[in-house]
């Protein structure tokens, strides 16, 4: 059902939890909620589509609660007879930024959408909260779900799909699962298919922070083919039938690649262990994106493919914001003015004596940070003014970062200690 009350959430500082309580709480599988996502530029609503029994829950089984306050959704799960909060995960959505768009405040949409958390044992309610006009999560969507219930769905879809395992150092539970999806390939493409991705686990295995985890990441791909090779390209007129849909264009953005087949993507995904997800796209052409706790999008050909590859994962696996300003998007009013971001590394610095990565800030360095050359220097952090596609009232912790830069370059200081956290939040030790 549809809650049209607004309710405040409350993101709850938890101490890890032990396998006995997640033994009481979950059966071990996974239950994958498949929805609809429908509005406008300023209204918003979440409706059922399906319910999904997958494999065996591949995350900890410890950090069930997630305290981090990041992404623009909020999932919580309660038990329905103590009310007790049992899991929960900061996310964000394609539709939500689509709902920053020019064309959101001309026409209605509905997008797919899912969350998929530790298979219950008992009746739960499941809870979508997403942030107000000051960045406060409030609940716009509730719905009971009895694990049960004869319509919950137990296919395993594309069974047989292989999966390839690239680097596999432990068991799922104690490492970050990435699974690399391929779009765009044909069947006489195998080779091809294998190659890149081998290729791109290893940019993401020797990258740094990425490198420093290398015996606690794991990355899979799987082998999936489509009908025809290579991504839309709706500008020269070009549509290709391939396995997750990947296309140029999206929001009408030349270089911004993603999809709207979430439930595809999650039907084939559920065939292995995943935390985070990579579309790797069969072509040459620059593009890419990343949401969230979502997924990550990237020409797998191009000579920026190591960059796409980092930098949306940023995006995506860290919840890292863009730090750029002069690039054209398609987003008219993507931060708040007078709003602090949820992004970790952007600030509207409405309090400069305490910037959020205070603890970060070199000794001796003024914020707001002139961007002279004295300041300019790596490992140098600061609050300099330019960033989440707005050139006044935003601020980026370093000068240059692989946030706002195109090419061979680190994560500054602010972002790598980023990546390090949710990295080891999805690590079991």
């Amino acid at each position: 059902m549809f809650v049209t009350r607004v309710l405040l959430v409350l993101i709850l500082v938890s101490a890890p939890l032990g396998a006995d309580d997640f033994d009481n709480w979950f059966t071990g599988y996974t239950m994958r909620v498949d929805l609809y996502h429908t509005g406008t530029h300023d209204t918003e609503m979440f409706s059922l589509d399906e319910i999904v029994r997958e494999g065996r829950w591949p995350g900890t089984r410890t950090k069930l609660i997630d305290n981090m306050n990041l992404g623009q959704y909020f999932l919580s799960v309660y038990d329905s007879e103590s009310g007790a909060l049992i899991y929960s995960r900061g996310f964000s959505s394609l539709f939500g930024e689509w709902m920053t768009t020019d064309e959101a405040k001309k026409i209605r949409r509905t997008m797919s959408e899912s969350v998929r958390f530790p298979y219950p044992r008992k009746p739960v309610e499941v809870a979508i909260s997403v942030r107000d006009e000051e960045n406060i999560f409030r609940e716009i969507y509730r719905a009971p779900i009895d694990p049960d219930y004869h319509n919950v769905c137990l296919d395993r879809r594309h069974a047989d799909t292989p999966v390839i395992n690239i680097h596999v150092p432990d068991d799922p539970r104690k490492v970050f699962d990435v699974l690399i999806l391929p779009d765009g390939y044909t069947a006489a493409e195998w080779e091809k298919l294998r190659n890149d991705a081998a290729r791109s686990a290893k940019v993401l295995l020797t990258t740094k922070p990425f490198s420093e985890y290398k015996d606690k990441i794991s990355v899979r791909a799987l082998e999936v083919f489509s009908r025809d090779s290579g991504p839309d390209e709706p500008r020269q007129g070009i549509w290709r039938d391939t396995a997750f849909g990947a296309g140029f264009n999206t929001f009408d953005s030349a270089r911004y690649m993603m999809t709207k087949e979430i439930k595809a993507m999650r039907d084939y995904a559920a065939n292995a262990p995943y935390d985070a997800l990579l579309i790797m796209v069969n072509t040459p052409r620059y593009g890419g994106g990343g949401i969230f706790n979502l997924y990550t999008t990237y020409s797998v050909d191009n000579e920026y493919t190591s960059y796409l590859i980092t930098h949306e994962g940023g995006h995506s696996m860290a919840g890292l914001g863009d730090e750029y300003y002069t690039s054209q998007v398609a987003y008219t009013d993507f931060h708040k003015q007078g709003v602090e971001p949820w992004e970790p590394n952007v600030t509207a610095l409405l309090d400069p004596a305490n910037v959020k990565w205070s603890d970060f800030v070199t000794e001796g360095v003024p914020i707001p940070t002139p961007a002279t050359d004295e300041y300019k220097k790596d490992g140098i952090v600061g609050a300099f003014e330019g960033a989440g596609y707005m050139a006044k009232g935003l601020y980026r912790p370093a000068f240059d970062c692989k946030m706002i830069s195109k090419g061979d370059i680190d994560f500054c200081p602010v972002c790598m200690a980023n990546v390090r956290k949710l990295i080891e939040f999805y690590v079991e030790e």
